[in-house]
């Protein structure tokens, strides 16, 4: 009867263990593949300069932009954000024939990241990802320049600082821009092609 009894426990004991044997085992794999076991989720917004490259910046100036990005970091090295982003393009007067004229960027774009996180306070990454943006003209230039949709494959290089519940971050992009029929080259009737350059200052929050 006593060995009945020692061979129970010891069956139950054995029964246990091995679920969590199992979940160890899991954890270390998850590890190993540098898998978050507690994914970090949050928000940022973001203000920057940019301006257009190429034909397509031969009369494009400098101009401010503003974002918003949601924010998740499932891999322990890897990120990824989904936002939005609007940026004033302003257009010289020689082009136009008036002050204050503009190109109008809405994007909306996923971008994926990797870096190292240092001393647990700093991420220095690169990225890329795509995005859709529509190019809107005002009123006085849109007798040269069209609204256009076109796709963009944005390089990303940046860092951010984290403390606490909070980050700060810097980052500068440039985003091949394709399909754009948003206006012709001087004196010809051939599109303007070109790329996005930008910079910005980015805070946010993780929980």
């Amino acid at each position: 009867m006593r060995r009945l009894m020692v061979g129970g426990v010891a069956a139950a004991a054995l029964g246990l263990a091995t679920p969590a044997a199992a979940a160890v085992e899991a954890q270390n794999v998850a590890k190993g593949l540098g898998v978050r076991q507690d994914p970090a989720f949050g928000f940022d917004f973001h203000l920057g300069m940019g301006s257009l490259t190429g034909s397509l910046g031969d009369d494009v100036g400098l101009g401010w932009l503003v974002g918003f990005n949601a924010v998740t970091m499932p891999w322990k090295y890897v990120g990824l954000e989904v936002g939005y982003e609007l940026e004033r393009l302003p257009i010289k007067a020689s082009r136009v024939g008036d002050e204050g004229e503009a190109l109008w960027r809405n994007n909306l774009g996923l971008l994926v990241k990797a870096g190292p996180l240092i001393q647990d306070k700093w991420r220095p990454y690169i990225g890329t990802g795509f995005g859709v943006s529509y190019f809107n003209p005002s009123d006085g230039a849109d007798h040269v320049y069209d609204s256009d949709w076109t796709t963009e494959i944005p390089i990303i290089v940046g860092a951010e600082y984290r403390l606490g519940y909070f980050y700060a971050g810097i980052r500068g992009s440039y985003s091949f821009i394709g399909g754009e029929d948003i206006v012709d080259r001087p004196g010809t009737t051939e599109n303007a092609h070109g790329g996005l350059l930008n910079a910005t200052l980015t805070l946010g929050a993780r929980f």
